[in-house]
């Protein structure tokens, strides 16, 4: 499951709103709809995000989350480590071979440690099924 489909599926249960009842309300299947809150299917689009959010009534923060959560969802991510270091490249490796064994607080940790070290934009993962920290 992608992150923007966590929230949206969190969305849906909050206000009691069919998958098919979305759907029909956003014009497209609930087959897709399903594959996409799945990770079946790629990121959505941003007309889509936008018809989401107004679905759901979202403005400003909210549907600002939405949309970066949208934007981090990718469920086949391909990382280039053309021209980066040999450890980097090994990390990015070892990344790929273990982050479905890894425990959540393994993987909250490491999110620690990018925001640490990143800018982070307001969205944040930990809250793409609804959580607040």
């Amino acid at each position: 499951m992608t992150p923007f489909g966590a929230r949206v599926r969190a969305l849906r249960a909050a206000r009691g709103m069919t998958l098919r009842d979305l759907a029909a309300q956003l014009q497209v299947s609930a087959a897709y709809l399903s594959a996409l809150e799945h990770g079946k299917r790629g990121a959505p689009s941003g007309g889509l995000v936008h018809q989401v959010c107004d679905a759901f009534g979202l403005i400003w923060d909210e549907a600002e989350e939405l949309a970066q959560l949208a934007r981090l969802s990718h469920p086949r991510v391909v990382v280039d480590t053309a021209g980066l270091t040999p450890e980097q490249t090994a990390l990015a490796n070892r990344m790929a071979q273990v982050i479905a064994r890894l425990p959540p607080e393994t993987i909250a940790t490491m999110h620690a440690v990018l925001d640490a070290t990143t800018p982070q934009p307001k969205a944040r993962l930990r809250r793409a099924a609804g959580r607040r920290e």
